[in-house]
């Protein structure tokens, strides 16, 4: 996965729901923290689309606890078959282990994306900036997920995401929360290379999940 072209990812704890996906998603997006045993999963799994794997922290909005197994976990997967991209907190990139993933990851001709998550708002144009030039200078794709207080803040991150995809650089954004739920339709036109949605609406993984039907007439309409 080169993610030149946008990816319209499921989000998924359970790859068996891969099946009813693939009308819609360009990928899966394998939460491997919601899932009682991921790497048996992957190792099973025999779908037709490719799988992003995330085994997200505690820290940062998931459910894995322990760092070292979550990491170990999300490295063995980069080098199966099946993964196309795995996602590694900027975070653990740079002040923990994640560059042994990454490492391991690109070994395997993996992409790898770096990802930021604010649950509480939107940081000022300038951090939004710098935390993508980050993301970006650490990885293949730097992701960034930020909360909308109002419609300003979406302009905010759609200029940032402007600016980054015009100078060539791979970035995903997406505003979370009711009033940024639009981003996630309007954040294509702007140079944002990946999208996520829930195979139904009541599976979402995070704030403001449009469906994946749904996001992807969105994305097609506006396109």
């Amino acid at each position: 996965m080169n993610f030149e072209e946008f990816v319209l990812a499921a989000s998924v704890t359970d790859l068996d729901a891969e099946p009813r996906a693939r009308e819609h998603a360009d990928a899966v997006e394998f939460r491997m923290d919601l899932a009682s045993d991921p790497l048996a999963a992957l190792g099973d799994y025999d779908g037709e689309l490719p799988v992003l794997a995330t085994n997200r922290a505690a820290w940062e909005g998931g459910e894995a606890d322990d760092d070292e197994t979550r990491l170990a976990e999300l490295a063995e997967a980069a080098e199966l078959a099946c993964v196309g991209a795995v996602d590694v907190e900027l975070q653990s990139l740079t002040e923990g282990e994640g560059d042994r993933v990454a490492e391991r990851a690109r070994r395997a001709g993996t992409t790898v994306v770096a990802s930021v998550h604010d649950f509480e708002r939107t940081p000022p144009e300038t951090d939004l900036r710098g935390l993508l030039e980050s993301a970006t200078d650490h990885a293949d794709v730097g992701k960034l997920a930020v909360t909308a207080e109002d419609r300003g803040d979406v302009l905010d991150l759609l200029a940032v995401t402007h600016e980054f995809a015009s100078a060539g650089e791979r970035v995903a954004t997406m505003a979370m929360g009711e009033p940024g739920r639009h981003s996630r339709a309007v954040a294509p036109v702007y140079g944002s290379k990946i999208g996520y949605a829930p195979v139904e609406s009541e599976d979402a993984t995070a704030p403001g999940q449009y469906d994946l039907e749904t996001l992807a007439r969105l994305v097609d309409e506006l396109a």
